[in-house]
């Protein structure tokens, strides 16, 4: 246990601290709770920590939601989400390890992509009905639709308090719909919400630390720090699954 409370302190670490810094690191934690975890159970995990800071994050931010702008995307996410609970339903483990890697490897290459590409497409309607199924497979399947999301909110012309807003009720609100589909396929049990508790420390502290250490950071240097383990992290479930 002494191993696995270290990747669970680690884990929630660095959850808390993307969360009240600048984000990006959802394709990073995953990898880092498989290693005492290999299996969709560490999904489970991680979900109680992203609602605790989403009700963090919301009761900070309360105003200015933008409802007709989430109303366009969160039906598709929800069907997002029902899809890819039968995906899950249907893998087992090692499939499960496989297909996260080339997950993250296409996140990857789409945050690539749209740093030289313009992103105005987004302001479509059919791009907000894409990017929320997506987004709901990818957030179901990996935790880590952040930048999914976020993309089609800054794209929206959004004032920084009615996006910051809107981003935390839209977090809030998937990761809670998702809870009922883990209880289903039995990855949300006693034993996972153990766990999850077994991370509340690092979470306060990476929550602690990316709040006050916002301002120091360089946003672009961080990326891809972020991208670069992520890959390496995603070579490795390829590797040694």
């Amino acid at each position: 246990m002494d191993s696995a409370w270290i990747v669970l302190s680690l884990a929630g670490l660095i959850t808390g601290f993307s969360k009240f810094s600048i984000g990006g690191m959802g394709l990073l934690i995953l990898p880092i709770l498989m290693i005492s975890y290999p299996g969709p159970e560490a999904l489970a995990i991680l979900l109680p920590l992203y609602i605790v800071t989403d009700i963090m994050a919301v009761c900070s931010y309360k105003a200015k939601v933008a409802w007709p702008v989430l109303l366009r995307f969160l039906p598709l996410a929800f069907l997002g989400i029902y899809v890819a609970s039968y995906f899950l339903a249907s893998i087992d483990a090692d499939q499960f390890v496989r297909f996260l890697g080339v997950m993250i490897i296409f996140m990857i290459l789409l945050g690539l992509y749209l740093d030289y590409r313009p992103t105005t497409f987004m302001r479509k309607p059919w791009a907000a009905y894409s990017m929320g199924f997506f987004g709901g497979i990818v957030t179901m399947m990996a935790n880590a639709a952040g930048p999914l999301f976020s993309l089609f909110l800054l794209e929206q012309k959004l004032n920084k308090e009615t996006y910051v807003s809107t981003r935390a009720w839209a977090f809030f609100i998937i990761n809670v719909v998702k809870l009922p589909f883990y209880l289903s396929l039995g990855l949300l049990t006693l034993e996972t919400t153990e766990a999850s508790l077994y991370t509340l420390p690092g979470l306060l502290v990476g929550s602690f630390i990316g709040y006050h250490f916002l301002k120091k950071i360089n946003p672009v240097q961080f990326k891809w720090l972020i991208r670069i383990m992520s890959a390496l992290a995603a070579c490795k479930l390829f590797l040694f699954s």
